[in-house]
């Protein structure tokens, strides 16, 4: 596995970083994660789109245009000399004093990480993953936006830590009102007959990138989609369930909240969507 650190334009080979930058003393930062296929980034102009929209959430102003990012993103892919690979963009406040006002940050720092992928196990996509519904709750909107990508995961690490020991390999979190948002680090849809239902962006989730477009490919495929305000009830007649996110692309989920979901195995929508999406994947290259 090669691993390289892009900080600031310069591939480091012992990166460090300020132990007075406020991305590391308050998770005052954004992050986008983009997946390879043939080693060049998947949908790059959207995540980057994201990554700025995140930044204007907390009025932080990167440094960076789009051009030079993709500009940074092939020389550190480059060489890293991966056959496929994870990466990473992180832009901080940057340095300043040990203080919660940001004033003191002058010059935010940009972060790309570049490593070997790890793809999830293919057992996982034939046979599904356990799900657990968690007592953690998602951030509300009026706290810290879910919609914003920040640095700021702990109610997502308590999140996956309470499903871990429920014996899950993901935790899916209710808002403040207890309505389903998604999961730690994917969005989720449900499948009630031939209806694909999955949380609405209001009810405070993040607008997954992949969640986009399995949105657009159900729908030009013909699948009845609602996006909407899903009670924890909805979880008693459910026929199928499945993740989506950058690296997960679409995870079947075969047990939720301890129960058996279909029988026991990806449902047909699912798989199909499975399909779809690895076309797309396919068509990009």
């Amino acid at each position: 596995m090669t691993t390289k650190i892009n900080i600031n334009g310069t591939l480091e080979e012992n990166p460090q970083i300020s132990v007075f930058d406020h991305g590391f003393l308050f998770g005052d930062s954004v992050y986008e994660v983009v997946s390879t296929r043939d080693n060049k980034p998947i949908y790059l102009d959207r995540h980057l789109t994201r990554l700025n929209n995140s930044a204007r959430g907390l009025s932080l102003e990167i440094p960076y245009d789009n051009e030079r990012f993709s500009l940074e993103i092939d020389r550190t892919l480059q060489a890293a000399g991966n056959e496929e690979s994870y990466i990473r963009i992180v832009v901080t406040r940057g340095v300043g004093d040990i203080d919660i006002d940001p004033s003191s940050c002058q010059t935010p720092n940009v972060i790309i990480y570049v490593t070997e992928t790890h793809p999830y196990p293919r057992e996982s996509y034939e046979n599904g993953i356990n799900v657990a519904l968690v007592s953690i709750k998602r951030n509300p909107k009026e706290a810290l936006n879910p919609g914003i990508k920040t640095g700021n995961y702990l109610n997502n690490v308590l999140a996956k830590m309470e499903a871990n020991k429920l014996g899950a390999q993901d935790a899916l979190m209710l808002s403040p009102s207890g309505y389903l948002t998604e999961c730690t680090t994917s969005n989720i849809f449900f499948v009630q007959g031939e209806r694909i239902l999955t949380p609405a962006i209001d009810c405070g989730i993040l607008p997954g990138i992949t969640r986009e477009v399995v949105l657009q490919l159900a729908r030009e495929n013909g699948f009845p989609v609602e996006e909407g305000s899903w009670p924890v009830e909805t979880l008693d007649k459910l026929d199928e369930v499945f993740l989506t996110g950058t690296l997960k692309k679409i995870m079947p989920v075969t047990r939720l909240d301890g129960k058996q979901i279909g029988n026991g195995k990806p449902g047909p929508i699912t798989q199909r969507l499975m399909r779809l999406y690895d076309a797309t994947l396919q068509s990009l290259g």
